[in-house]
């Protein structure tokens, strides 16, 4: 169902079992497939990709030529630059072990799942099976093959943690050992260490 106040490109091919919020706008070449839900106040940039059943929260920038597959789940407030792939499956095959085509039930949906308040940098290749955490930076063309913590930002292939930022996306400074303050605006954070 698509809210009346939302805008779809003449050009976008928009599946006819979707949900999308009002005031969303959906740019040219876009593709959005069945069961995909996305929110309100969206942008989905031109000739972006978003795969059967995919739910996107509101508030969400995803800007040109991303490729969203099956088993994404991208929470509100979130921003994924130009170019990013959200890959679905670990052990990728044309064929099966005796040379048959794979099928849907040859292969194992790997999920993915990014939290309220992320970006994702331009050109970012994101392996399955991995969280990333609320206000989570990856840095452009990282491959992130496992979970990024909440304020991390990651860079590099694989994607390694390279400090600790803010929810404007600023570099914070340690103040004391596992507490964190933007010089910028001032917001703290605080890694909470799990007792084992």
């Amino acid at each position: 169902m698509t809210n009346t106040t939302a805008y779809i490109h003449p050009s976008a091919q928009v599946s006819d079992n979707v949900t999308i919020g009002e005031n969303t706008r959906i740019w040219n070449n876009a593709q959005v497939r069945e069961g995909a839900r996305i929110g309100r106040d969206c942008i989905i940039g031109k000739d972006v990709y978003i795969d059967f059943d995919v739910h996107i929260g509101d508030s969400v920038k995803i800007q040109n030529g991303v490729l969203v597959y099956h088993g994404v789940t991208i929470a509100s407030g979130v921003f994924v630059g130009p170019g990013v792939i959200f890959t679905n499956d670990r052990l990728p095959r044309a064929i099966t072990p005796e040379g048959a085509l794979k099928g849907a039930d040859d292969w194992e949906v790997g999920p993915i799942q990014i939290e309220y308040g992320a970006s994702i940098g331009a050109g970012a290749v994101l392996l399955p099976d991995i969280t990333i955490g609320r206000f989570a930076l990856v840095g452009a063309g990282a491959v992130v093959t496992r979970d990024v913590a909440a304020q991390t930002l990651v860079v590099g292939n694989p994607a390694r943690p390279a400090g600790t930022v803010c929810r404007s996306a600023h570099r914070m400074t340690e103040i004391r050992p596992n507490q964190f303050q933007c010089p910028q605006c001032g917001d703290t954070f605080s890694i909470v260490k799990e007792v084992q």
